[in-house]
């Protein structure tokens, strides 16, 4: 007879903690920004996104004037305009994992993902600065580099040695909530989607849980799981 494996209780990895990166430099990106000499990467698309800007809905204005509250003037975004970008791509031109993804990302398999299918993109990070606590969702890669997963995953420090030693970047939203400039210190860390609260991070975006729950990854790990739970009653039940 052939035994299922049990796939992974995401009931109970939404309970797991993860280490803090500590005085980490934060630098401020937003969607759209056009490239310069220091950061030659255009920001209308992203590692996961050819049409970022697109589907954000236009360009993310950093500048306070053009702003109202979180959110740019002129257009409510239709992706979380809290984000992220950090130093590493899962995937190979959206075709394969990079060899270290399943061992170095600690969720990887728990949503056993198809070849090419990133399972950092979404991903929810928790921000101190300025005394203040942040959250935001992972949506692209940087700065200056998408392989830095020993620091990403591990306890390295950033490679990066541009801006700081930057290991973060940050959108204008997380930045206007923390109430910090550019080239900040900050701490971080990854965080399960299901003990981040509400707040202002929880309001728009397709891509957002808060807003669309179909966009929770955990979903279809818990549906996954308790198919498991039934068919394994059914045959305890047969016999």
């Amino acid at each position: 007879m052939t035994i299922v494996p049990a796939p992974p209780n995401p009931f109970q990895y939404e309970k797991t903690l993860y280490h803090w990166k500590k005085f980490i430099t934060a630098t401020v990106f937003w969607i759209g920004e056009k490239p310069t000499q220091n950061n030659p990467t255009p920001n209308n698309k992203s590692s996961w996104d050819q049409n970022w800007q697109q589907n954000y809905g236009g360009y993310d204005n950093p500048d306070p004037a053009f702003r109202r509250g979180y959110v740019p003037k002129g257009f409510t975004p239709k992706l979380n305009p809290f984000y992220v970008a950090l130093p590493y791509n899962d995937c190979i031109n959206h075709k394969a994992h990079k060899p270290e993804a399943a061992r170095a990302i600690p969720w990887f398999k728990h949503y056993r993902p198809r070849p090419g299918q990133t399972v950092c993109k979404g991903r929810w990070v928790q921000i101190v600065s300025n005394k203040r606590v942040c959250y935001a969702q992972w949506e692209d890669c940087g700065p200056f580099t998408t392989d830095d997963w020993e620091y990403v995953f591990g306890n390295k420090k950033p490679k990066n040695t541009k801006n700081q030693n930057a290991g973060i970047d940050i959108s204008p939203a997380v930045r206007d909530f923390l109430q910090v400039g550019n080239k900040v210190q900050c701490h971080w860390r990854f965080i399960e989607f299901s003990q981040v609260p509400r707040g202002p991070w929880s309001k728009y975006g397709t891509n957002n849980p808060f807003v669309n729950y179909k966009a929770n990854p955990d979903l279809v790990a818990k549906e996954r799981y308790l198919d498991y739970l039934r068919k394994k009653k059914l045959r305890a039940f047969s016999r």
